[in-house]
């Protein structure tokens, strides 16, 4: 049986790959409508990272009925393991941009929040292969 400190990191591991699959497919969807405008025809989530995968991968029928199964199988899972551990992330990000910013001048604080932003949004529409799409 794994300890709580083994459990803790197999859930963040496996919130650290949802989070990229998040943020890739969400980042698909941001430079799809940024270079195309909104389509409709679109899912959300599970979905859409379907779709993503059938395109960007050329799934034949049987790999694409294969790994749609397998993506509905662990997606629930994955996603409430991603929820539990998502709050503390969030704080201790949280925590690490205030223990920053104590450090900073004013100007600097500011400089920094903007060096933030722009580098979450940058993460938003970078896929895990790590090219800007």
């Amino acid at each position: 049986m794994l300890n709580r400190s083994k459990t803790w990191a197999v859930a963040l591991l496996v919130a650290a790959f949802v989070v990229g699959v998040v943020v890739g497919a969400g980042g698909e969807a941001a430079w799809a409508r940024g270079a195309h405008g909104a389509d409709p025809g679109r899912g959300r989530g599970l979905e859409r990272m379907k779709a993503n995968l059938d395109r960007e991968l050329g799934l034949t029928g049987v790999q694409r009925d294969s790994v749609h199964a397998v993506l509905d199988r662990h997606w629930t899972r994955m996603t409430a393991a991603w929820e539990t551990v998502r709050p503390r992330f969030d704080s201790m990000r949280a925590q690490m941009d205030s223990d920053v910013a104590r450090q900073l001048s004013s100007e600097q604080q500011a400089r920094y929040r903007d060096h933030v932003a722009r580098y979450r949004h940058h993460t938003e529409k970078t896929d895990s292969g790590g090219k800007t799409r």
